[in-house]
């Protein structure tokens, strides 16, 4: 374990067997983001709908937002991240291409997280990570240029 949180990229079978699982996951709750907040994710970067299509997981001491109520999901990840810590486009390469990346990190939550609807501060988040495998990896580059602008798929 490391001293402090970091992104690396591993190959298909150290993901498959480490992290593959989502009783891998660390936290006391593990779920899926619901088909709703996919959708909202997919608006939200730009993508067209339905180009997600696997479970987006999440897991974490408390599931839902300790002020509305709400389930926290990728989409709340996400949003909180593009607010100058990552780009659409990196985002979209995570969830969609072919690398796998896990994070190394100390028990402490995931930083920086707040509820999308309510504007909460979000403790408690333990992981995240996406079955990107089952995604067409020759459609990641038209679904690129569609977020930034071109024509793209529909």
């Amino acid at each position: 374990m490391t001293s402090q949180r970091e992104t690396v990229q591993v190959d298909h079978d150290l993901f498959r067997a480490v992290y593959d699982s989502p009783a891998s996951l660390p936290g006391r709750h593990r779920w899926t983001t619901p088909e709703s907040d996919v959708r909202r994710l997919e608006k939200l970067l730009g993508m067209p709908a339905r180009t997600i299509g696997a479970p987006l997981w999440v897991s974490g001491d408390q599931p839902d937002c300790p002020k509305c109520g709400r389930r926290i999901t990728w989409y709340d990840i996400v949003s909180s991240a593009l607010s100058g810590l990552h780009d659409k486009a990196m985002i979209a390469t995570v969830i969609l291409g072919e690398r796998k990346y896990v994070n190394t990190e100390i028990p402490d939550a995931i930083p920086g997280v707040r509820c999308a609807d309510c504007h909460t501060t979000i403790d408690g988040l333990r992981s995240f990570k996406c079955h990107n495998w089952a995604y067409a990896f020759e459609a990641l580059e038209a679904v690129r240029e569609r977020m930034a602008g071109g024509l793209g798929p529909t």
